[in-house]
């Protein structure tokens, strides 16, 4: 597809319009519900145990931290500048061994997040990473979903409001294409290439065999090309059982998305087989959203509902006693996202 058609695709379709266009007319709905609160930032007490709620500037590791142990996958944090043979002695004194995840402790939108298949693309993550980070163990079960969870206070159980099916950025070589050509055939992957050419260099060139899958992006961020499907349907009263349930474990934990590696759906229902890949909190957008057959106007449908759960969680959590944030306060909250975001930027 050449350019200008690629524009004309990306023009048609709103899912990959910039995030300012999309969110514009959703500015409006936040001033309202901002001056209801009496403050701009009237989220924070929505998860009040999570830094800044999850909205901005969240450690990952802490988040981990809290979710229980046999639903996550193994975590080290490390600050930068650690050097890579004290990395491999974690390593093996946890258990993690290559491929692994290697991720930023702050960060967002699958930035600076790479697969790390040995010890020499862990010294090149070390070379540009800017930020304390975590390797994490690569979990290789075969579907990822994002379940959109929230709770009231006060009530015992929660709901699940989106759920979405995520297919990664992957490949199924010819024979005869290399896997820049391949990349072509698809525009959802061909907008990818300038990212995918930073990861892999010459690589892109390699031809892989007849039927051959390559995984280009081992996780699924849609602003990594990952193709995002409504799934929604899924949430039965077995899994929404499940998931409060598990959600419920978490401290303090009523609004945000889990990200979920699983072998089955019917597996999962059961609890078995399966990997919160990440817990996303305040910041949380619901990524079902991004299905192509939905409408600009059920995204903004969907966002605004999404707003009003956000303030009635925090509305009530702050009648319990838990305080708004200070306009000062987050006026550094933004200017800190800032400085982060140009650090994974340059990754």
């Amino acid at each position: 597809m050449s350019k200008f058609n690629l524009f004309l695709h990306k023009l048609a379709h709103w899912e990959y319009w910039p995030f300012g266009i999309v969110y514009f007319p959703m500015y409006f709905a936040w001033l309202y519900y901002a001056a209801k609160a009496r403050t701009w930032f009237f989220f924070l007490p929505a998860n009040p145990l999570i830094k800044n709620a999850g909205f901005l500037l969240e450690s990952k590791k802490e988040i981990y931290d809290s979710i229980p142990a046999f639903a996550i996958p193994k975590t080290l944090l490390f600050p930068q500048h650690s050097d890579s043979s004290y990395i491999l002695g974690k390593m093996k004194e946890t258990g993690i061994g290559f491929p692994c995840i290697a991720k930023p402790d702050i960060g967002m939108k699958g930035l600076a997040v790479s697969r790390l298949d040995n010890e020499q693309d862990l010294s090149s993550y070390l070379t540009k990473i800017q930020l304390d980070f975590l390797i994490q163990e690569y979990i290789s079960l075969p579907n990822e979903m994002g379940i959109f969870y929230y709770r009231m206070p006060g009530e015992t159980t929660g709901g699940i409001s989106g759920i979405v099916h995520k297919e990664l950025l992957s490949i199924t070589g010819d024979g005869s294409s290399s896997i820049e050509e391949l990349l072509h055939k698809d525009p959802r992957y061909q907008f990818q290439i300038p990212a995918l050419r930073k990861i892999y260099g010459k690589g892109l060139a390699e031809i892989p065999g007849r039927g051959e899958i390559k995984d280009l992006v081992p996780y699924g961020n849609h602003a990594r090309g990952a193709k995002f499907t409504d799934s929604s349907a899924y949430a039965d009263a077995q899994l929404v059982t499940f998931i409060d349930q598990l959600c419920r474990q978490v401290p303090e934990f009523y609004y945000g998305r889990l990200d979920i590696k699983y072998n089955t759906l019917e597996e999962l229902k059961q609890g078995k087989n399966f990997c919160i890949i990440e817990l996303n909190g305040a910041g949380s957008e619901p990524t079902h959203i991004y299905d192509p057959a939905h409408s600009i106007f059920f995204a903004w449908k969907e966002i605004l509902r999404h707003y009003r759960l956000l303030w009635e969680i925090s509305i009530k959590n702050h009648q319990r006693g838990f305080p708004h944030m200070a306009w000062r306060d987050g006026l550094t909250m933004l200017r800190q996202h800032k400085e982060v975001v140009k650090k994974l930027q340059a990754f």
